[in-house]
């Protein structure tokens, strides 16, 4: 079996090499953000393409082929994302000397006319009279207008053409997106696993369980962030969670305007869920290191008032990408988690 792939990753490999007798117009790979599921649809892609795979249908990596989707190029393929995600790259062509400040900030979104341009990719012949592969993620990163321009490309697809959907988030997808895909759930790592493959990454092992905890067990999600030197503003964010108050929820915003709202919305829900959990069965999941605090906390909350503040920050990671006001947004969700204890008569 082949490195490209993640070592958890094996037996879902195997069970999608399963489907290519009866290859679907759409997969749907879904699961938890950062366990791979963009490596492996990459790695599908490339083996669909590929003129000598396998006997286990992984790509050979030395025909033409291959050769083009190493280098990007290849004319069969298409990858679909949020221009923001090509935001690094086109830092990096800058600071090499070629033109080009950016006039505007790159969408989050996945946009109407990036859906419309595949029309002509798939009006011509392909390049080898095999099939051509259209890669889009994150799929809940598609706005409105594209949502439905894709939907009508699934409902009456090209021949010869496979769409390989990405997502973290199934439910924010059109109900009739869904419909038309063949969903193929990839899972998060065994623990020994994921905490293996840290440490052959270079993290400490000291450090790697408490960053795969606070990561739900996501070992690329851990390693981005021990990789990152985030600590520090994640621990300025949780240490107002230990202490709730309105005017360290003002102060933690003005500090923390800056940074990416959707990561402080998921730690807003991990913490809540650990707290619920130690109401309910005394277990920590995401916060080890927290447990003093956090037993402290679910002594003076109500379960029915955790349960509601954990369905307001699931609405709140909704509209996190898109906010008025960052500053603003941070203020009211702390305020808000602050009331639970304020509020409580537990």
């Amino acid at each position: 079996m082949s490195n490209a792939i993640l070592p958890w990753q094996i037996d879902d490999w195997r069970r999608l090499s399963a489907l290519a007798a009866r290859l679907p117009h759409a997969l749907l790979f879904h699961g938890a953000e950062g366990i791979g599921k963009t490596l492996f649809a990459e790695r599908f892609a490339q083996a669909l393409l590929c003129q000598a795979p396998d006997a286990e249908r992984q790509p050979c990596g030395n025909c033409a082929s291959c050769g083009w989707f190493a280098q990007g190029n290849h004319p069969d393929y298409r990858c679909v994302r949020p221009e923001a995600l090509d935001a690094d790259d086109d830092e990096a062509a800058e600071d090499d000397g070629k033109k080009g400040a950016r006039s505007k900030t790159p969408s989050k979104d996945i946009r109407i006319d990036q859906i419309r341009a595949l029309a002509d990719f798939m009006n011509v012949s392909t390049h080898r009279h095999g099939l051509r592969v259209v890669l889009l993620y994150p799929a809940e990163a598609l706005n409105a207008p594209a949502a439905n321009a894709l939907l009508k490309t699934l409902e009456e697809p090209p021949p010869d053409t496979v769409f390989l959907l990405v997502t973290h988030n199934p439910d924010r997808l059109l109900p009739t997106i869904l419909s038309r895909c063949r969903k193929f759930a990839l899972a998060l790592p065994a623990r020994a696993t994921a905490l293996d493959w840290l440490r052959q990454q270079g993290v400490a092992a000291a450090d790697a369980e408490s960053w795969l905890a606070e990561q739900g067990g996501a070992p690329l999600a851990a390693r981005a962030l021990a990789e990152s030197g985030e600590r520090g503003t994640m621990d300025e964010f949780l240490g107002q969670l230990a202490r709730p108050g309105v005017d360290g929820a003002l102060k933690t915003a003005e500090k923390l305007q800056k940074a990416p709202l959707p990561e402080q919305v998921a730690w807003l829900q991990r913490w809540l869920y650990d707290l619920l959990a130690l109401k309910l069965a005394g277990q920590v999941r995401y916060y080890p290191r927290y447990r003093k605090e956090l037993t402290a906390l679910a002594g003076r909350a109500d379960a029915d008032a955790l349960a509601q503040a954990l369905r307001r920050a699931g609405e709140r990671a909704a509209v996190a990408a898109h906010p008025l006001s960052p500053r603003l947004f941070i203020e009211d969700m702390l305020i808000d988690y602050s009331t639970i204890f304020t509020d409580s008569r537990a």
